[in-house]
């Protein structure tokens, strides 16, 4: 009876975190890229290789995802819906200790798009992006890695990571802001005509940590 009681609950526990893919992909002569991450856990960007804009989401704990885009040629949104995981939370609310969505989604923007993030508690990672970049999130970690465009960054709390060769305008009131290993209060101003792409944060409690090229 024991045996069969657990082969229930490991087969059932099993289903309740498996893994969905949903994909879409679409050419738009839409400029502005908007993406709203409410539901998502993390978010990745990438460059695409080539002028679709393709959305990979991955989701667990859910019946049912979609991704909505709405195209009006002028801006796109993307945006995610979910379905089915209050049910199955409390059917198994003994065996679950925290509640994580459980949702992630990759996005892989064209050259020449301008993408604007928006959000509430979400990881951003960009890899390899060429794009003007702008978030506006309360909290989470930011991963903008080389940063080859201009970047807007608002958010109340979290850390940011970067590599960068640009003009720098960061402030952090209460957080702690750290570049090349060194620290500094509330502010860091680096600005050099010179450069063409620009780098501008603002929080009230985010760690800043940034490392510059040296040219």
């Amino acid at each position: 009876m024991r045996i069969i009681l657990y082969l229930l609950l490991f087969f059932s526990t099993t289903f309740v975190f498996s893994q969905k893919k949903v994909t879409k992909k679409l050419e738009t002569s839409a400029i502005k890229i908007n993406i709203y991450t409410i539901g998502l856990d993390d978010i990745i960007l990438e460059k695409s290789e080539s002028n679709f804009v393709e959305v990979f989401l991955y989701a667990e704990n859910y019946d049912e995802q979609l991704i909505k885009i709405l195209d009006n040629n002028k801006n796109l949104d993307i945006k995610f819906s979910f379905e089915g995981y209050e049910t199955r939370e409390v059917i198994f609310r003994k065996f679950i200790t925290k509640r994580l969505q459980r949702a992630n989604v990759v996005v892989k923007i064209p050259v020449g798009k301008e993408v604007y993030i928006y959000g509430e508690n979400v990881d951003i990672e960009s890899k390899n992006l060429k794009n003007n970049l702008a978030i506006y999130i309360e909290n989470g970690i930011i991963k903008l890695n080389k940063i080859q465009a201009n970047t807007l960054i608002k958010l109340y709390s979290g850390n940011v990571y970067g590599v960068i060769n640009s003009n720098i305008d960061v402030t952090s009131n209460l957080g702690k802001i750290e570049v090349d290993g060194i620290s500094y209060k509330k502010k860091y101003q680096r600005i050099s005509k010179k450069k063409r792409t620009d780098l501008y944060i603002k929080s009230i409690k985010a760690n800043i940590f940034l490392t510059t090229k040296k040219t």
